[in-house]
């Protein structure tokens, strides 16, 4: 148990904390927030002065068991990577909570960390490991396949010309188109080597584009929005491998709407971002491109390996889609991340200016 003399005197040292900081009493209401706890919950002190912990919890979907338990065992805890959700997005979070006993009343203090990108840079080094590696392991078998392919193709051509009876000629046909197949599945699995020449471009047409594209069969029960930012500079890019991309991503975000009910919604949303870290190189500024759909998430045993060539969740999907999408924009310099709950997956790309 602590003991210290009062509450204002540790807040003289918590108002200029990076940490967020807040204080309920001893019937738990919350008394005091730092500006760093206003920025994390998204929420100004006065709207947080007052509210109970059953309300915060209520708010920032959490369980408050812990935290109400302190007052009995007058002790402390800490609970690693839990999850807030704030503005209906999820925010990993270490939490701390202390009861603090003063001569005047005791109250808790709770710390709370964010996590989030320390967790999002460690997951992105580690899965970029592994999905290397097993892009490296596909290219290597699909090279494998395409040579003995062509060989295929070729003697199957060789043969129909010596056939005498034209009537056989259907099933050397059979053999060369299911070549042809198989060859333009290997190209796929092979990906984009290297970007095209760049030139200078506008992000909104290149998402026009994508657009129209979509909109000329997306489903009944899908409404597409867009929220542009006009003000974004026209920057060096390849319009039509960023396209591909794009198309990719969205492309996905349909079928998993597709098939339910009415009220879906897919919005292409773009935003400058200032002072960002792309692949492990500061930039100064950046464009963010955020997909976002309202579909019923992202499988948690894919997350993981969702990039990955070969992963998919659909019964007649290929896995290439994403895959081919982040080599993309790798080859614009930037990167591709993603969040995603129930109702709600969001895709943002970072691209430098």
């Amino acid at each position: 148990m602590l003991k210290e003399p009062s509450l204002n005197l540790i807040s003289t040292f918590l108002e200029e904390a990076k940490t967020a900081f807040v204080a309920l009493d001893s019937s738990l209401t919350l008394i005091y927030a730092n500006p760093a706890s206003e920025q994390l919950l998204s929420q100004s002190k006065q709207r947080l002065y007052g509210q109970t912990l059953k309300s915060i919890a209520e708010q920032f979907h959490f369980s408050p068991e812990s935290i109400e338990n302190l007052l009995f065992e007058e002790s402390s805890f800490t609970e690693n990577e839990t999850t807030l959700l704030i503005d209906g997005s999820p925010l990993l979070i270490d939490l701390s909570a202390s009861y603090i006993d003063t001569q005047a009343t005791p109250y808790i203090l709770i710390e709370m960390r964010c996590i989030e990108q320390q967790k999002r840079i460690s997951q992105v080094h580690y899965q970029e490991h592994q999905q290397k590696a097993a892009q490296e392991l596909v290219r290597g078998l699909a090279h494998e396949i395409k040579n003995p392919l062509g060989g295929l193709r070729g003697a199957a051509q060789l043969l129909e010309a010596e056939l005498p009876n034209p009537d056989l000629k259907e099933f050397t046909q059979i053999i060369i188109e299911q070549a042809d197949r198989l060859s333009a599945l290997v190209n796929r699995l092979l990906g984009p080597q290297k970007a095209g020449a760049k030139s200078i471009h506008n992000i909104h047409s290149v998402l026009e584009k994508v657009r129209k594209l979509v909109s000329l069969d997306i489903p009944d029960n899908i409404t597409l929005h867009i929220d542009y930012d006009p003000s974004i500079p026209d920057f060096e890019m390849q319009p039509d491998q960023l396209q591909q991309a794009f198309l990719n991503i969205i492309q996905n975000a349909v079928q998993a709407l597709q098939n339910m009910p009415e009220n879906n919604s897919i919005t292409l949303r773009t935003r400058t971002a200032h002072q960002v870290t792309i692949n492990g190189l500061p930039q100064r500024l950046a464009t963010e491109i955020k997909i976002i759909d309202t579909g019923p998430g992202i499988p948690m045993h894919l997350r993981s390996t969702l990039f990955y060539p070969m992963v998919t969740g659909r019964k007649d999907g290929t896995g290439l889609g994403l895959s081919i999408a982040q080599e993309l924009i790798k080859q614009h310099h930037g990167r591709i991340e993603f969040k995603s709950s129930k109702g709600k997956t969001e895709f943002s790309v970072f691209l430098p200016i």
